[in-house]
């Protein structure tokens, strides 16, 4: 890490700020309006032009994804809309580049930026805020969540990537290896001794269920991987899915399981399984066996999450977070090594 990290967030932000201004000719922009929308992993900025038509800018964490990985990504979704997938519509650059990567030290490490159209709506909720609206409103977006994941994995199952396309894998390794996708779990300063000694036990765990259970096309493809509720934008009966940084090739039921995983403590959760399964059904065949090892799929993203903060810390974004995911996923561990 440079030290941009050392910065405080308004002067990461107001860098952060100068190096979205420094880009926007390469899409034919000027006289734009630029405000923040969030700064996590990504910087990401709405711009308003004169004629009031909106896009979204996004400066990318250093390092990490690769060129290659990026493109495939931005590929990926361009290859979902083909398939009616509702995505946001990636905008090349006038040159008809995907993305950029400016000679720039704003940011400290050289960064990616690319741009997308704005969607509206609004967020389904967030990790730290939960679930909005009543219960009969969520029931009916968890049903068009799973429904829209099934979309994804019918088209994913389906679909031969280019020769060059480059994406991790959420897969036994990039979980529980020796070196996961998201960082070693287990050494996450925040876990107390027993807490640590807790995460091993759940990767050993963990480690040997998924040793077992099989992959083939029906149940791993491509998958979106982040599809919590803030990266479902909710627009009327229109529900789209964004922000696909983390998409990678993985299990379906570790798409599920992210999907569920932090509104597991809501008061509403026992009630929205099933619509969301049911949803997810309406397009694809998801047997009583298969689903029987959801648990295994929602042990395992809770141990990434403690690898994000791990790997993340000097964010303000990993360092708030962090007590409330230790919690999550010790209490889940207790449950999962007892049974």
């Amino acid at each position: 890490m440079t030290d941009f990290y050392k910065l405080t967030p308004e002067q990461q932000s107001e860098r952060y700020q100068q190096l979205a201004e420094l880009v926007l000719p390469e899409w034919g922009l000027t006289n734009t309006s630029l405000s923040m929308i969030k700064m996590r992993e990504n910087a990401v900025f709405k711009v308003e032009n004169p004629d009031g038509k909106k896009q979204v800018l996004r400066i990318h964490r250093a390092g990490y994804h690769t060129d290659d990985a990026l493109r495939s990504e931005l590929q990926w979704i361009q290859a979902l809309s083909s398939a009616g997938v509702e995505t946001p519509e990636v905008i090349p650059r006038k040159s008809g580049d995907l993305f950029i990567v400016p000679d720039s030290q704003l940011a400290g490490d050289p960064r990616q930026i690319d741009m997308f159209a704005w969607v509206d709506g609004s967020q389904l909720g967030s990790a730290e805020g939960g679930l909005e609206g009543d219960l009969a409103i969520q029931q009916n977006n968890f049903r068009t969540i799973g429904a829209l994941a099934a979309q994804v994995h019918n088209q994913a199952s389906q679909w031969q990537p280019p020769a060059d396309f480059k994406r991790h894998a959420w897969d036994l390794e990039g979980l529980v290896g020796e070196q996961p996708f998201w960082g070693r779990f287990w050494e996450l300063d925040a876990l107390s001794d027993s807490e640590r000694d807790l995460m091993i036990k759940t990767r050993d765990r963990v480690r040997k269920d998924l040793g077992s259970y099989a992959q083939s096309s029906q149940n791993y493809s491509m998958i979106h991987a982040d599809m919590v509720p803030e990266n479902v934008m909710v627009d009327g009966e229109h529900i789209r899915l964004i922000d696909f940084d983390d998409a990678g090739f993985g299990w379906h039921l570790f798409e599920i399981a992210t999907s569920l995983y932090f509104s597991h403590s809501d008061k509403y959760f026992d009630q929205l399984i099933d619509p969301y399964i049911e949803g997810y059904r309406s397009n694809r065949d998801l047997s009583d066996e298969e689903l029987s090892a959801l648990p295994l799929f929602m042990m395992a993203r809770a141990t990434t999450y403690l690898g994000w903060v791990h790997t993340r810390k000097e964010t303000e974004t990993a360092q708030e977070l962090t007590p409330m995911l230790v919690e999550m996923a010790c209490s889940m561990a207790e449950k999962y090594i007892s049974s």
